[in-house]
This record gives structure tokens, sequence and C-alpha cells, in this order.
């Protein structure tokens, strides 16, 4: 699990106002709420420091040093700016030690799946899934195993084996990911 160490910054002042005098001195103002309930936080953040934590597809846990103390966290909700896509604001969220909470990470395939093997065309359905688990069993991907794919199947939620104290929190029945029979071997194939 990769952590990002920022270095938060005392808000001097809350309103529009404050928040213009943020981002003109190059700063994105960012709130932290407790996972157990409790005032949020607010403060801010240098904004070449946030573009490691933001701009990737990786899960990554941030450490925000504010006030001596030090909060680990995860990036709960971004807001961007609709034309230049520069970050306007960042919600965390500060992880509690066995509480659990809820979090987005990306779904890797693992494996050589037979159907491709045999010209199948493997498409993925999804990207991330949604995880319930505590700080301490906090993981930064879930794995799908498709090595025992065939032409033509299709891998469901409940197919992935979670890892322990992480539950997948997706509707089962949703697909993953498939194996699509080209046109060439439908076409090549016995009539039955």
């Amino acid at each position: 699990m990769e952590i990002i160490a920022l270095q938060g910054h005392r808000k001097e002042s809350s309103g529009k106002e404050g928040t213009r005098k943020i981002r003109n001195n190059d700063q994105v103002p960012a709130i932290m709420y407790k996972s157990g309930g409790g005032e949020a936080i607010q403060f801010a953040l240098n904004q070449p420091d946030v573009r490691h934590l933001i701009y990737t597809s990786k899960f990554k846990l941030a450490e925000i040093a504010l006030n001596g103390q030090s909060h680990k966290c995860i990036v709960k909700d971004i807001q961007f700016h609709p034309v230049t896509d520069a970050v306007l604001h960042v919600d965390f969220l500060e992880l509690v030690p066995g509480v659990k909470f809820k979090a987005t990470v990306p779904l890797r395939f693992a494996g050589q799946a037979p159907g491709v093997k045999e010209g199948g065309k493997f498409i993925p359905r999804m990207r991330q899934v949604n995880i319930l688990t505590t700080p301490e069993k906090v993981v930064d991907e879930v794995i799908a195993d498709i090595s025992a794919m065939e032409l033509g199947s299709t891998i469901r939620v409940r197919d992935i084996t979670p890892t322990e104290g992480v539950e997948i929190t997706n509707t089962g029945a949703v697909p993953i990911a498939s194996i699509e029979i080209p046109r060439a071997l439908k076409g090549s194939a016995p009539a039955k």
C-alpha cells in the first residue's frame, strides 16, 4: 500500500474570499471528516503535492501532517474545474483503527484464460470495485482470477475471492469480464 505524505496548512478564513486566496497561492482547499463521526477539519494543501494522490489509477492512502499531528486518510471526493480540470477541492476521510469504511479500489485480472488462447477476445467490463474494510485490512487492489475462462464465458463479482477482512459491496451478479467468440470462430463451428 503506497502512502503519500502531505503537509496541511491551516485555513485562515472560510467563505468565498478565503477560498479564493488559497487558490491564488497555488493551494487546494480541503476538508477532513472522521470515519467514526466528529468535527470536520478544514485546511489547505499545496497544489503540486496532491497530483500524485489524485491523478493516478492506483488506490493510495494519504498521511496528512496538520497542526503537529499525523492523520491517515483516503480521498472521498474531488471537485474539478469544469474547463481546466484543475483540482478545486478535496474531501478526505480520516481512518480510525477498527472502524470500517467504504472505498473504491482498482480491479486487476490475473492468470491466462484458455478462451483467449483459443482465439477469443478478453473484454473487461469493470475497472473498479467497492469494498468495505478496516484500516488494518485495507488493500490497494482486488484481483480476479481468469484462468478458468473459456470461449463465451463470463465472470461476475461473486466469482472474486476477496482477501480476509475485505468485503466487496458490488452486486454479485454484475459481470466483470467476458471472453467474446470472434466471428471467424463462430462461422467455422460445426452445426449441432
